[in-house]
Order: C-alpha cells, then sequence, then structure tokens
C-alpha cells in the first residue's frame, strides 16, 4: 500500500486496516503496509472534511472562497487525441474537435485574467481552473496506465483508452472504462443526470496505481478514480461496479446534497454511495430487491479469505470473519451506536444502519430497487433540504417526506417502518 495517496476517499474502510495492522495472524510487511494506510488515511480525512465544509458553507464565505469546484475540466490532450483517433467514430471525433476548440479560448481568457502563463501542451491540465461549459453533450471517459508509481503528482499516467475507442490490450483498463459507462447509465437512465455533475464531467480513471497496491478511491483533487492491482487479501477494483458507483457517487453527492464528512452526516455520506452502488451493480445483473445479496466489495475478496464482500447491507456485521481482518464490526441498529473519534466519528462504520433500512424499504416495496426505494432517496438528496450536519433521523424524516410526495401515505409507512426497525426513531417527550 502506498504512504503517498492523499487526499482520497478509499474503498477499504479504516477499522478493516486496522484490524489486519493489529492481527498477530499477518506477515510484518502486511501489517506495515495497514499502518502506513492509516496514517494517509488519517491525512485525508481531514482534508475531506474540510472539502464537504466548504462545499456546504455559504456563499461568498472565506471556506466557499477557497473552494474550486470547476477544477475537472477535460484535458486538451485527451481531446486531441480523440479527435484524431481512427478508432474513435465520427461523431465523437468532431465532438472532440468542438470541445478542443472551446477549450483553448477557456484557457486564453482564464490565463488572460488572471496574469498566467499558458501551460505546454504536454503538461498534466487535470487541475485546470474553468470547465469548457456548463453543459457538454457528450461524457468522456479516458482511462490511463499510471504504470504501478505511486506518486499521484504523476497521475493520471500514460493514456491506454479514450472515449469511443476499440478495447484495449489492458484488461483492467477496459474493466475501468465498460464499468465507469454502467455507472453513467445508471445515472442518466434511472435519474436523467449527466455524468457526476449533470453537466457531462469527464470521467478519467487511472489503473496499476502503485505495487500491490489493495485499494481504489476517488481523487477530488483531480476529479477522477484510482486503482491499485491488489495483492494478498483484494483485488479486481476495476471489476467491481458496485466499489465503482459508490467511489463515482461520492462526487455526486458533492452536487447534489454535501454531507459533511463526520460523525452521522459522514456516515450518510459513505450510506448514500453504498445505496446507489448498491443499485448499480443489481442493475447491471438484473436482480429484483429481495433476489439480491446486497453485498458491497463482493468480488473484490481474494480465494481463501473467510468473507464474502467488504460490507452486507443486508445483514450488517456478517460480511466477513478472519483472524487476519478480524470480524466485521457494523451494526445494523442505532441502538449500537456510540460516539467515537475514530473513523472521523465512524463514518464507515455506522453507515450499516441507515444501509440497512434501505434495504428493508426496497424489500418492502419489491421490485426493482430503484423503482421505488431509489427514487425516494435520489429525491431526497436532491431535495435541498438535507443539513450539512444531518442526522439519522433528519434523514430519514425527509426520506419518510418523499415517499409521500411520490408514492402516498403506504409508501411513506413502509420507509418509517424501515427506519423504525433500525432504531432511527425520535425520541418521545411525555
Amino acid at each position: 500500500m502506498s504512504t503517498r495517496n492523499h487526499h482520497v476517499c478509499c474503498v477499504v474502510p479504516p477499522y478493516l486496516l486496522n484490524a489486519i495492522a493489529d492481527s498477530s495472524h499477518n506477515e510484518d510487511h502486511i501489517r506495515e503496509c495497514a499502518r502506513n494506510a492509516l496514517t494517509v488515511h488519517k491525512d485525508y480525512i481531514g482534508k475531506r472534511e474540510k472539502r464537504f465544509a466548504a462545499l456546504c458553507a455559504p456563499r461568498g464565505s472565506k471556506a466557499a472562497a477557497g473552494l474550486s469546484r470547476q477544477h475537472s475540466i477535460v484535458p486538451d490532450h485527451m481531446l486531441k487525441h480523440i479527435a484524431e483517433s481512427e478508432d474513435v467514430d465520427d461523431d465523437t471525433r468532431a465532438c472532440a474537435r468542438r470541445d478542443l476548440e472551446h477549450i483553448k479560448k477557456v484557457h486564453t481568457k482564464y490565463q488572460e485574467s488572471q496574469g498566467l502563463r499558458a501551460e505546454s501542451s504536454d503538461q498534466k491540465a487535470l487541475t485546470a481552473a474553468q470547465q469548457p461549459s456548463r453543459d457538454t453533450e457528450k461524457t468522456y471517459r479516458a482511462v490511463y496506465n499510471a504504470n504501478h508509481d505511486s506518486n499521484e503528482a504523476h497521475l493520471p499516467g500514460k493514456v491506454v483508452r479514450v472515449e469511443g475507442q476499440k478495447a484495449s490490450n489492458d484488461e483492467s483498463a477496459n474493466e475501468a472504462y465498460d464499468n465507469a459507462g454502467l455507472v453513467l447509465s445508471f445515472y442518466k437512465d434511472i435519474f436523467n443526470w449527466k455524468s457526476i455533475d449533470n453537466h457531462n464531467q469527464q470521467v478519467i480513471s487511472s489503473v496499476h496505481f502503485g505495487i500491490n497496491y489493495e485499494n481504489a478511491f476517488w481523487d477530488p483533487e483531480v476529479a477522477q478514480m484510482v486503482y491499485g492491482d491488489g495483492h494478498t487479501f483484494l483485488t479486481n477494483f476495476t471489476g467491481a461496479v458496485d466499489v465503482i458507483g459508490h467511489e463515482l457517487t461520492h462526487a455526486v453527492t458533492e452536487h447534489t446534497s454535501p454531507l459533511d464528512y463526520t460523525g452521522q452526516s459522514g456516515a450518510l455520506n459513505e450510506h448514500v454511495s453504498d445505496v446507489f452502488g448498491i443499485m448499480i451493480k443489481q442493475r447491471v445483473e438484473d436482480e429484483t430487491a429481495d433476489k439480491a445479496d446486497w453485498l458491497i466489495g463482493e468480488y473484490c475478496l481474494m480465494p481463501g479469505v473467510k468473507g464474502v464482500a467488504l460490507r452486507s447491507m443486508k445483514e450488517p456485521g456478517t460480511a466477513y470473519d478472519d483472524p487476519r481482518f478480524g470480524k466485521d464490526p457494523q451494526p445494523g441498529n442505532f441502538k449500537d451506536y456510540k460516539v467515537t473519534v475514530d473513523d472521523n466519528g465512524g463514518v464507515h462504520l455506522y453507515s450499516g444502519i441507515p444501509n440497512k433500512a434501505f434495504y428493508l424499504a426496497s424489500v418492502a416495496f419489491g421490485g426493482y430497487s430503484w423503482e421505488k426505494a431509489g427514487k425516494i432517496w435520489w429525491e431526497t438528496m436532491n431535495s435541498g433540504q438535507i443539513p450539512a450536519r444531518c442526522t439519522f433521523v433528519q434523514f430519514a424524516d425527509v426520506t419518510v417526506d418523499k415517499a409521500e410526495e411520490l408514492f402516498g401515505d403506504d409508501a411513506a409507512a413502509i420507509v418509517r417502518k424501515a427506519w423504525k426497525d433500525v432504531g432511527v426513531v425520535r425520541k418521545s417527550h411525555a
């Protein structure tokens, strides 16, 4: 695991890394890798918390002023590659040429207004300050090879496959490309949401990050996915569409109802990513709510690990029980919630509580999870009624209100019962 992985949201939760680091069943080098990853995670958590706090700050405040929300322009070198590629269809080439001309004009105007020197064409443009337009016609995907480099400053790496191009010889790159497409299709087809920002923001991915790196993450500072190849315990991150859906949904959350990444609001942030990640997986596998396994990261565990996934939304706390990992610690009921300073207030640990509520509601509704429960959760996140420091009870109340608005009193009763069954209820003041 890399010790340089900063500013990221990782697939593997810190409590699992803690268990690996503390277990005497693991070799010393494995425990040391886990400790290094925990050190990095602590650094990242503070920065992610600041990011979501800035997203939630009033417009014009100092916190909001320090946040660049338009950091993810389509790189000009990527558009140039698409525009000139013989493997791409005519429509894609034409769109790329159009956007390339536009991006050059945007860069020029921005540099003139700020007195900045223009970057050379071979410099990385992923952190440019403006997008070419608020609504482009096409979402561009591109996959790069990090070539086992663990320095994030060198991302994205060497281009492997871009939008409209045929499959490469790199299977991981093809999986990252195809599964990102499945995530984008889900949001577009089910919720009419274009890419991760609703304005066709490009989706960049880098594969083969680090040496035997057992994780994958969304890096918000450069707006891209990063995948390790895995090693002893965990692997196949590019092949797990629920994991990719989870990580990309963190970006969607930034553009709907940003939730402070701490305590209950942070656990809800993680919960929302699990909800949409699992729906995407179920859509790909054509599973109704009652037939699905509700496992997150099911395909990431190596053979021989005593477990079935990273998390279970159906039965939190049962995903794994291995002496090298410890036992899955997620509770599934609010009666087991305890205030903690670990994991930024238990953001990964306590996401299991609302996760089970979503599972219960989905099964009670019947059919596909995104038809009713998913729509209710989506409308909740787009309601403007979710505060930055949202509690479980506050979130539950909005989902009940949205259920009533969308599907009537019976639906509201189903959602309320789901939350009640996981212990999320208002205290009575008799």
